[in-house]
């Protein structure tokens, strides 16, 4: 991250397509880090567009399975573990709702997110779905629709929930704190067809946990950042260290190799052909949001306002410091 877009960093060979111009110029890669502010912005809108392709005609809800604060030490000394437990109780969670439920009762599909972080970038691990409410039944074949205020009952997802991740941390030999809390918390929402939540989700999947444009000042080695609190909605300041800051920053970034989201059921990769499908049979095009959503930004040469086309990557610097200095 440290090298992103610097001059010592490796370089990318541009060229203009305008035949008279011709203009070839070398830009710096980015570092590609999920954890980076500068990188990643045309992924993440390649996975929102990806996620509002899958858009079925039923009301979506946003669910939010959060771990109490009594496990977030024992989350953080075994992150690859839990935060896989997790996602594992959240979809036996609702599948099993799904099942069960009589308006439903067959398989669901639903996107899932995980986020490690507060709005005050404090270590707060929770697991965030996108989960339209409908079902497909395996036996029947039928497209089942529920309309109702809430999808589940979330102190009922919580009881279920809070059961499952508790045996499965204790049969991983892992010891459950002494104080922690019988009621565990599960939020649940209306987001109407799904589009805000998906978009929402979307922009925290890369780029880090903070957008720059939200770090105020940095003088004297202190920081200051503003966020949104959640209860009130009302812009908040707070000041740290620049260590302090640092290891904020540090707290979220997962294990190598960690997957963030994760879809299951009618709505997982494997299933693109039923999905179409049941646009098809249901009369129901997604396309519309996908008009608004911005293309990837173009290269545009600076001596004919052509467009550039990338030509080489990965060009070592001292490489680059060679040509441009010989000729």
């Amino acid at each position: 991250m440290q090298q992103c877009r610097q001059k010592h960093s490796p370089q990318m060979l541009a060229r203009c397509t305008n035949d008279k111009c011709r203009k070839q110029i070398y830009i710096p890669h980015s570092c590609g880090h999920r954890s980076c502010p500068h990188c990643q912005n045309h992924e993440s809108w390649q996975w929102i567009e990806n996620q509002l392709q899958k858009r079925l005609p039923a009301q979506y809800f946003l669910i939010t399975f959060t771990l109490p604060r009594q496990l977030r030490w024992l989350t953080f000394l075994n992150q690859q573990l839990i935060y896989s437990l997790m996602f594992f109780c959240v979809q036996e969670t609702l599948k099993t709702f799904t099942m069960n439920d009589k308006r439903l009762q067959g398989l669901a599909g639903f996107t899932t997110v995980l986020h490690t972080h507060s709005r005050r970038l404090d270590f707060h691990p929770h697991i965030h779905v996108v989960m339209p409410a409908a079902s497909i039944n395996c036996k029947t074949r039928l497209w089942r629709v529920k309309s109702a205020k809430n999808i589940f009952d979330h102190e009922n997802l919580a009881k279920v929930f809070r059961a499952k991740l508790l045996e499965k941390i204790v049969n991983n030999r892992l010891q459950v704190p002494r104080n922690c809390p019988k009621e565990w918390v599960v939020g649940c929402k209306k987001v109407g067809n799904g589009d805000k939540a998906l978009i929402y989700l979307g922009k925290y999947l890369y780029k880090g946990v903070i957008q720059e444009k939200a770090i105020l000042k940095c003088e004297n080695g202190m920081i200051t950042f503003r966020y949104i609190e959640s209860k009130t909605n009302c812009e908040r300041i707070r000041i740290v260290t620049g260590e302090e800051f640092l290891w904020l920053l540090m707290l979220h970034i997962l294990p190598k190799g960690f997957r963030k989201t994760r879809c299951y059921g009618f709505l997982h990769p494997c299933s693109k052909r039923v999905i179409k499908l049941l646009q098809l049979i249901l009369r129901f095009n997604p396309a519309g949001i996908l008009k608004k959503l911005k293309p990837r930004a173009e290269i545009i040469c600076r001596c004919c306002g052509a467009k550039m086309e990338i030509v080489r990557t990965m060009i070592p610097a001292n490489q680059v410091y060679q040509l441009t200095h010989s000729t």
